[in-house]
């Protein structure tokens, strides 16, 4: 097995995109009691807005981040991995890689959300050094609101 390669999503990334997110987040269905709200995101319009990262595999896709520009920190609005490829560090390293986004733009600051029933995220999360700062109802989900600081940069 190759290392992982991260980079920019293409448009022709959007197919495997749509397969790894329905993969990644279908098991929260039934836990939820509808889908995620990464199912029903428009991943081509995504795409064309640019700030989404893929990590390829021996030339699949098998993990996924979206960033987007807020006026005071950088936005992680979505993290996936293929489930046959979770357990080793690739969500890690796309947030790590979030991170370097977020100094290269001068952000002091990441925020990111996640559904309140995902209790394993919210444990990674928590092992990773975000911290909770809000829970509400958002878009009809109960999300848990969660931020890290960036150390050397004023937010």
């Amino acid at each position: 097995m190759s290392d992982p390669n991260l980079r920019a999503a293409l448009h022709e990334d959007v197919p495997a995109i749509e397969t790894l997110v329905r993969n990644a987040y279908s098991k929260y269905i039934e836990r939820i009691g509808k889908p995620p709200a990464p199912m029903n995101a428009d991943y081509r319009q995504l795409v064309d807005e640019g700030d989404v990262w893929v990590l390829e595999l021996d030339g699949d896709v098998v993990g996924l981040m979206i960033l987007k520009l807020e006026a005071d920190h950088l936005l992680v609005s979505n993290v996936a991995v293929s489930p046959a490829h979770q357990g080793r560090g690739l969500g890690t390293k796309l947030l790590a890689h979030a991170e370097t986004q977020a100094r290269q733009r001068g952000f002091g600051e990441m925020r990111l959300y996640t559904n309140e029933l995902m209790h394993e995220n919210l444990a990674v999360y928590a092992k990773l050094g975000w911290s909770e700062y809000d829970r509400s109802e958002q878009d009809g989900f109960r999300r848990v609101f969660l931020k890290k600081e960036l150390g050397g940069i004023p937010s």
